[in-house]
């Protein structure tokens, strides 16, 4: 009697390549790998029945409300952004100064693509006022942005560094804050406070980029928010005109749009993309 002899197969199991035996089903695979799991995706589709595996099949097992571990985490983070890309962000440093509607959503943003470290920066407290744009929530109302951001971001990323600074940014203290910083991204709601923080990283610390916002209040068009190069280090995202002001309110949508630019224009300095031609 010919003793059959089995091939292993290279599948992944939540992202990482595995051998099998080529006769492993599903259901056992899950009983081996995680018996806890309430989800599993197979080749991107949930399923509740059993089936046999094949080469190159990929299989995710989710026990609902469980933190992966680290190394989990990081490598679901590398399925959906490209090893390379997440190698090059996960070590990069990004600072944000103001954490307003344009800050806390590019906090977010940058926290969610596996940016290594935020440093951010205000000297304010949740308000109602701020909800309507800002990433806080009711029962933050009182607290320091820095530390509500702070916690909402390791609800959504727990292994992001994050580094807080509870206080105003001035011409003294900005290159002590910012000096480890890849980008520098300026979120204020003041032209004097967008100008000096500029200018500070400008003189101070030539070598940083600077992605900055400028006119994006109202409900304007949509493709009226653009990036612009302004220098070789500095970016500025707005429709350049459209100020906050008595019957132009800063709102959600519009805030969101510019943010996103923002975030975007940093993802792409980080990655080289924006490098001097």
């Amino acid at each position: 009697m010919k003793e059959t002899i089995l091939k292993n197969i290279r599948i992944k199991i939540n992202e990482k390549e595995t051998l099998i035996p080529s006769n492993t089903a599903l259901f056992h695979l899950k009983n081996q790998f995680k018996p806890n799991a309430d989800i599993i995706i197979y080749n991107g589709f949930p399923v509740n029945s059993d089936r046999p595996l094949k080469e190159g099949d990929e299989i995710v097992f989710i026990k609902k409300g469980e933190t992966p571990s680290p190394e989990e985490f990081e490598s679901l983070m590398m399925a959906r952004h490209t090893p390379k890309i997440h190698q090059k962000i996960k070590k990069s440093v990004v600072g944000i100064a103001g954490l307003g509607g344009l800050g806390s959503a590019i906090a977010i943003a940058l926290a969610r693509v596996g940016v290594g470290k935020l440093i951010l920066v205000d000297f304010d407290v949740v308000e109602p006022s701020n909800l309507n744009r800002q990433q806080y929530f009711v029962h933050q109302i009182g607290m320091p942005k820095v530390e509500a951001l702070q916690k909402n971001i390791a609800i959504i990323n727990p292994y992001v560094k994050v580094q807080t600074y509870h206080e105003k940014l001035d011409r003294n203290n900005v290159e002590r804050i910012f000096k480890e910083t890849d980008v520098v991204v300026e979120a204020f709601d003041h032209a004097e406070e967008k100008a000096m923080l500029i200018n500070v990283v400008s003189e101070k610390m030539p070598d940083k980029y600077i992605v900055a916002a400028s006119g994006v209040a109202g409900y304007g068009d949509n493709n009226e928010i653009k990036t612009v190069r302004f220098s070789s280090k500095i970016f500025i995202v707005g429709d350049q005109k459209t100020a906050a002001q008595p019957g132009v309110g800063l709102m959600a949508p519009r805030v969101g749009i510019a943010a996103h630019h923002q975030a975007n224009t940093v993802l792409r300095i980080l990655l080289g993309e924006e490098e001097e031609k």
